[in-house]
């Protein structure tokens, strides 16, 4: 039994999304690269995590009324454990990073375009001091959640690949 189509279509834009902010995160910030270039994967990191904090809580609203389907009656205990640990771990992280980089945008006194040009406002008034909380629990969570997204993928494939137990399957295919 595998998850419904609506937690698949969660699940896999969330990656899609994720496998775009955390190169673009890391490149963008790095010290020797163009102005022309950087500027716009800022504009492109702000505009797509504005979107990705809409879709993490959509997806957390519909996970808290969607359970998952359970684990098959072989997995062990332990590895029962990780998988709930993990998840919870990926919702947080997820949660944190968008919010953390909102609020650390919108304190600095930067613009996120994609809002503006939809005209919705600033919901926080600058406060650099707020900034560099939001920026430092942004960095430090960006490595949290990296360390979480690579068990979760190792694990994936250990159950797809090796175990073959139908753990893998239950996410995909997307639809």
């Amino acid at each position: 039994m595998g998850y419904d189509v609506v937690s698949r279509l969660f699940h896999w834009v969330t990656v899609l999304i994720v496998a775009v902010m955390i190169p673009v995160g890391l490149y963008m910030t790095q010290d020797d690269i163009p102005k022309a270039t950087q500027d716009p994967l800022f504009i492109l990191h702000k505009g797509l995590g504005a979107v990705f904090l809409v879709v993490i809580l959509a997806r957390l609203g519909w996970r808290l009324f969607h359970s998952p389907p359970p684990l098959p009656a072989s997995l062990p205990g332990a590895q029962r454990l990780a998988a709930k640990v993990v998840h919870a771990g990926l919702y947080l992280f997820l949660l944190v990073m968008a919010v953390s980089g909102y609020v650390r945008v919108m304190t600095g006194g930067f613009p996120i375009e994609l809002l503006n040009a939809a005209g919705i406002p600033p919901l926080l008034p600058k406060a650099e001091a707020v900034s560099k909380v939001a920026s430092t629990i942004h960095a430090v969570a960006k490595n949290g959640l990296i360390l979480l997204i690579a068990m979760h993928v190792g694990a994936a494939a250990y159950h797809g690949l090796v175990r073959r137990d139908g753990v893998f399957s239950r996410m995909w295919p997307p639809v």
